[in-house]
């Protein structure tokens, strides 16, 4: 992954809903990129724009939704200008996604099997025997037995229909499979088998993984790269372990303090007080300080802008400018 030229590029990516109130901004300008085989997580509390950034880049946003500014680069292709035509082609072939609830997204009147099949048909021609046998590939690629080609989506465990999501995601071998918490719904043995396989997946065929969640245990396993999102913006991005064992931005340590440790000493679980801000009227300055304990003036009423206290950490926050203190302290 070093060195390689990211498969995904987002840049400054503004994507708004409009309201008869005017628009809200759900994202604000973002900037991400994902490199070929690369596990990228993105965590955050629930309606800090996780989803809205993933269905962006997807280019599966629907009124009122909207990309409003910035630019979204998959493989050297422009998304955002691409007709509706054109993505038909990228979609599944070159760029797929995994849903949160298989049972919501796969057709609860087809089998497994004719799903795989209209997949498989949409993008090649050939004749139906090819395509029942890449069908019956792709499921036991996901340790699916194929006889459950001809199941309902009601027939199959809540692990099994998700299993049946990701073969259908990796049915044309894609490059980048985006995933929206395909985990949420399954119990922590399901979880975590799932997710061992995804990423035994992963470096067998050498697809990149753009993956949201909100359990910090998954991506504390399994991804390469972290993002921490809240109100819309990344606040921190970094190489996994070190945004663990070195969180920098005061809402990354606040998410790891309420995330129950299996390891080391007992420890007491502690919460972030308050709420996430309306995105109608975000607050000034830093979007975080109404509920951070290291809020100065400077954050009520600046902006801040990204610091790279690390060699792969970056961190939206006014703490790491070297001109900053807290109680007449330095922080770097």
């Amino acid at each position: 992954m070093d060195g390689a030229p990211p498969i995904l590029e987002v840049q400054d990516l503004v994507v708004e809903y409009l309201t008869s109130q005017g628009p809200v901004r759900a994202v604000d300008h973002v900037d991400l990129s994902v490199a070929p085989g690369e596990f990228v997580a993105i965590v955050g509390e629930s309606g800090c724009g996780k989803s809205t950034l993933l269905f962006a880049i997807a280019r599966l946003l629907s009124p009122p939704a909207e990309v409003a500014h910035g630019s979204i680069r998959f493989a050297g292709r422009d998304m955002v200008g691409l007709s509706e035509r054109d993505l038909r082609w990228v979609r599944w072939r070159d760029c797929s996604i995994v849903m949160q609830s298989a049972m919501n997204a796969l057709n609860p009147v087809l089998t497994i099997g004719a799903q795989l099949e209209d997949a498989i048909a949409a993008h090649e021609a050939g004749p139906v025997g090819v395509r029942r046998r890449r069908a019956a590939e792709v499921l036991r690629l996901v340790s699916v037995d194929p006889v459950h080609l001809h199941s309902y989506p009601h027939q199959l465990s809540g692990g099994m229909r998700q299993r049946a999501m990701i073969a259908m995601a990796l049915v044309f071998a894609p490059q980048l499979v985006i995933m929206d918490e395909p985990t949420s719904a399954l119990d922590v043995v399901a979880q975590r088998s799932l997710m061992t396989q995804v990423r035994e997946l992963q470096r067998r065929l050498g697809f990149a993984v753009l993956f949201v969640t909100h359990d910090m245990s998954l991506v504390s396993r399994f991804s390469d790269r972290l993002a921490i999102m809240y109100a819309g913006q990344l606040v921190e991005l970094g190489a996994t372990r070190e945004v663990f064992e070195n969180p920098r931005h005061p809402y990354t340590t606040g998410l790891l303090q309420a995330f129950p440790a299996l390891r080391g000493p007992r420890r007491r679980i502690l919460g972030i007080p308050g709420s996430p801000p309306d995105l109608r009227s975000p607050p000034s300055g830093c979007r975080f300080h109404p509920r951070c304990s290291h809020a100065t003036d400077r954050c009520v009423s600046e902006p801040p802008a990204w610091h790279a206290p690390a060699a792969r950490d970056v961190v939206l926050c006014h703490l790491y400018d070297p001109r900053s203190t807290v109680n007449g302290r330095q922080i770097v």
